[in-house]
């Protein structure tokens, strides 16, 4: 059967079938009504001579047809969009494109206003939805089809392409009056002993938590958010310490009554990247994209952070042995993968 005999709209709505496994949520993927969806699927089971999706309990599995189908599809369309993508022009600005990105609040508080400050001059006809992170974003390739980029921590094992873009670095934040701050420091033993304020995205732990582990120290969670940008003002007036990125914690620091306080162990890198999907790689308007977060990234990794140095005597009188000998032997090199990209 050649080409022209087939409906090509039926491969988009056959790739969204098989990855999504269920006709509701293709649908919604494809901004269309289930009805048109189940119409397609019927379509599809007549031409392939297949049910393509099973019934299993409550859930739905593809056939063994469908199993090898979606591999052959999903290239098909990728080059399809890329032989499509070598005819279009894209000029940011006369565009009115329209992007959708993820970001956690923490990217959202130091890195949306200087990127808007350079699309207004380059692109005011662009628009940008910004989406915050939810829970199962990071652990699947649904919602990467479904966005134009994610710019979250270096080292999910997101499907795609990835590219750093932002560099930082963990500090301490605590209410300037806590009784333990001696000195603008803080000590092992005191965040062995402090009751924590910290950040929950998802399952994973962040690189400072990491760290602490890594010295033996189980933080004492004692309130927990699902983002960076409300710690600052959970430290204010209480004994809590949280630990978060110094770029956001600049920034709260004037109005939110926290003193930033450097670590007391080396400098802890956090890696900001943007991720895609691989059937965007080659898009004019999506390679504008990724070139404007990439400069961008690249401006703020040109302004200096703090002076993070420690200096003799961090670790404070009464210390732990063990705390004190780990701290005196401890390099970056626990995190390879982070001291890499940074």
């Amino acid at each position: 059967m050649g080409l022209g005999a087939i409906d090509l709209n039926l491969l988009v709505a056959l790739e969204a079938l098989l990855e999504e496994k269920n006709v509701t949520h293709a649908g919604v993927r494809l901004s269309t009504s289930q009805s048109a969806m189940s119409g397609s699927l019927a379509r599809l089971r007549r031409h392939f001579n297949d049910e393509l999706l099973i019934r299993v309990g409550r859930e739905y599995e593809l056939t063994p047809l469908a199993e090898r189908l979606l591999p052959v599809v999903q290239g098909s369309l990728q080059k399809a969009e890329e032989a499509l993508s070598l005819t279009r022009h894209f000029d940011p600005a006369r565009s009115r494109q329209r992007f959708s990105v993820v970001m956690s609040d923490y990217v959202m508080t130091v890195f949306v206003e200087p990127l808007l400050r350079v699309i207004a001059a380059e692109a005011p006809g662009v628009r940008i939805d910004f989406h915050p992170i939810v829970d199962g974003q990071l652990e699947t390739e649904t919602h990467l089809r479904c966005h134009d980029l994610m710019i979250v921590p270096l080292g999910y094992q997101l499907p795609g392409v990835s590219e750093a873009v932002m560099h930082d670095r963990f500090v301490c934040i605590v209410d300037p009056d806590n009784p333990r701050l001696v000195d603008g420091r803080l000590t092992l033993r005191d965040l062995a002993e402090m009751p924590h304020a910290a950040c929950a995205i998802g399952k994973s732990h962040t690189p400072a938590e990491r760290q602490l582990e890594t010295l033996g120290i189980t933080p004492k969670v004692q309130v927990s958010t699902p983002g960076f940008s409300v710690l600052p003002f959970l430290v204010s007036g209480t004994d809590l310490v949280a630990m978060v990125p110094e770029r956001l914690a600049r920034r709260y620091e004037g109005f939110a009554r926290c003193a930033v306080v450097p670590a007391p162990f080396p400098d802890v890198p956090l890696v900001e990247a943007m991720y895609w999907h691989h059937n965007r790689h080659a898009d004019p308007a999506h390679r504008w994209l990724r070139d404007t977060v990439r400069r961008v990234g690249a401006a703020l990794g040109e302004e200096a952070l703090g002076d993070g140095t420690l200096g003799e005597g961090a670790l404070g009188d009464g210390t732990p042995p063990e705390i004190a000998e780990t701290d005196a032997t401890h390099s970056e090199s626990v995190f390879p993968e982070l001291s890499a990209a940074s």
